[in-house]
């Protein structure tokens, strides 16, 4: 093992730390001595003198009742014993450097795993290049991705088995801090034999007389709340139909002609067949997505996630932090 990977461990480096009664100074001496096999070249390496090099070893071997290293007079040769023992301290030697290495890492964020939830694509758009980003610049983290509904991530947040949940709209929780990400633009999800479907845009008063699909769950209420307010604005009688399906589910129902949903402009870069996306000419709003995550959570790793995303996303003057 090479020494200058063993020299920044402050704990080899005094002489006071002891295992087994045995000095580690000792342990040290004694594995720069089986690399130079000299008493007086490792002086040079440790910075002392002969004469302490070879006591601290003189000494060793007392405490171990075994000879280390034949002395001769250029020098000194292991014995068989001291081979094994030189070898196991040092495979010892390497494990503390690699725990110590490690922990300096999981406290910088820079080791370690995070645990993401979401409910939307990653295939395109922020979240996707946030996780791309990341992953870049902490290729050690480990990220694992959960997709459920909202109030489902929220409350594993809550409960510590995840670190973050990404959601649509914002969230007033007492118990979870939130900060608002990004926006995307509305679209509307059309069969693609529908009518309008051949059109680039569409506006709210082409769509009052259309059958909405809602999930319950997900951005379903948002969606209802959108619908009820849009249509009713224009003077028209809602049609919403309810569905406890998942995405792809619903746009199977789309294709199939049971009615249309909304969705956010991320969902377009997803292939569904029988469906086509379709922008909303006159909705002036934007769906918006948040992070949530616990106050207790004190992973760097987390940390790390939410300072690039808050840079990628340049939303620093409309951040939403509750009990900061």
């Amino acid at each position: 093992m090479r020494w200058n990977r063993i020299k920044r461990r402050n704990v080899l480096e005094t002489g006071y730390d002891c295992l087994n009664g045995i000095p580690l100074i000792s342990l040290r001496y004694a594995i720069i001595v089986a690399e130079v096999l000299n008493f007086h070249h490792a002086a040079n390496v440790l910075g002392t003198t002969q004469s302490s090099v070879s006591t601290r070893i003189k000494g060793l071997e007392n405490a171990l009742g075994v000879l280390l290293f034949e002395r001769r007079h250029r020098g000194v040769r292991l014995t068989e014993i001291g081979r094994h023992f030189v070898a196991e301290v040092s495979a010892s030697i390497a494990q503390i450097d690699h725990a110590v290495r490690t922990a300096g890492a999981a406290i910088d964020g820079m080791e370690g795993h995070l645990s993401i939830g979401l409910h939307s694509p990653i295939t395109a758009g922020f979240l996707a290049d946030l996780r791309r980003q990341y992953r870049a610049s902490y290729p050690m983290i480990k990220q694992s991705v959960l997709e459920s509904r909202s109030s489902e991530t929220i409350a594993l947040v809550r409960g510590g088995q995840l670190d973050l949940a990404f959601v649509v709209g914002t969230v007033n929780a007492s118990d979870c801090h939130s900060r608002l990400l990004w926006r995307e633009p509305i679209v509307a999800a059309l069969p693609l034999d529908h009518p309008l479907a051949k059109r680039e845009a569409i506006t709210w008063l082409d769509l009052a007389g259309e059958t909405f699909l809602v999930q319950h769950g997900g951005t379903g209420p948002q969606v209802f709340e959108r619908v009820i307010r849009r249509i009713s604005e224009r003077e028209r009688v809602p049609r919403v139909h309810r569905c406890d399906v998942a995405r792809d589910t619903l746009m199977g129902l789309v294709a199939a002609g049971d009615g249309i949903t909304l969705t956010t402009e991320t969902t377009t870069h997803v292939p569904f067949p029988g469906v086509v996306f379709r922008l909303i000419a006159d909705e002036s709003e934007s769906a918006r997505f948040s992070a949530v995550w616990s106050p207790h959570n004190r992973n760097p790793a987390l940390l790390n996630m939410l300072d690039l995303a808050t840079q990628m996303s340049g939303a620093a003057s409309f951040m939403e932090t509750s009990n900061t």
